[in-house]
């Protein structure tokens, strides 16, 4: 086991600083198949090398120590995967066949960090069911992103990136969820954000449309 594992979703080449690692994208692989496989035999080790290597076009046999080593010495002790329960084994050794095959499941770390990630379609459904398992004080920092999230989703999933890499740069801890941490990612682009935001509430009614229009343009 890694002495300080770390979180490698934003890793980058340093010489492609927009290619992603094999790591970085093992690793969202992973989080990504755990967030969006319901069925317990799908969320195994081999079942998971096996689709992210049919994902690749890869022998699933070649990535599996990679899935291994990624969930016993870094999502595990980070608590952002948790053992889900064991499936029994008909065959095998006897041992095995007592103790079965662990799957695995997001913790609530886990599910923030997912929320982070763009390759997940229908973020909705897994950002109310983070919401439900938070305690009060951690809905009551997050309930405006949650209303955010209905008219404008990309606004409000940017913030929660911002929040999850400054989790795997060190500055704060994912839960519990708080506004204070949430400010510790504040940069430009937010201020940037709010500017505009600020702004554009004070257009007339035709202002808005011709920024509307202009922005459509762009897009």
């Amino acid at each position: 086991m890694k002495k300080n594992p770390r979180l490698s979703i934003f890793d980058t080449f340093k010489t492609k600083s927009t290619e992603l690692t094999g790591e970085a994208n093992r690793q969202r692989a992973i989080i990504v198949t755990l967030a969006t496989m319901p069925s317990p035999a799908d969320r195994t080790r081999t079942a998971l090398s096996q689709k992210i290597a049919q994902e690749n076009g890869i022998i699933w046999k070649n990535i599996y120590s990679g899935i291994f080593r990624d969930l016993d010495e870094i999502l595990m002790p980070l608590e952002i995967v948790e053992e889900d329960g064991r499936l029994p084994l008909k065959r095998g050794p006897k041992a095995l066949q007592e103790k079965g095959i662990p799957y695995y499941r997001l913790s609530k770390k886990g599910m923030l960090v997912a929320l982070s990630l763009d390759e997940i379609i229908g973020r909705d459904v897994l950002f109310e069911h983070f919401f439900s398992i938070l305690d009060k004080q951690e809905q009551e920092a997050i309930m405006m992103l949650k209303e955010i999230s209905k008219f404008a989703p990309r606004f409000c999933y940017s913030f929660i990136e911002k929040y999850v890499r400054g989790f795997c740069n060190g500055e704060l801890e994912l839960v519990p969820f708080s506004i204070s941490n949430l400010k510790k990612t504040s940069d430009e682009t937010i201020l940037t954000q709010k500017e505009f935001l600020e702004g554009f509430l004070k257009l007339s009614k035709s202002g808005k449309e011709d920024v509307i229009n202009f922005l459509n343009q762009l897009t």
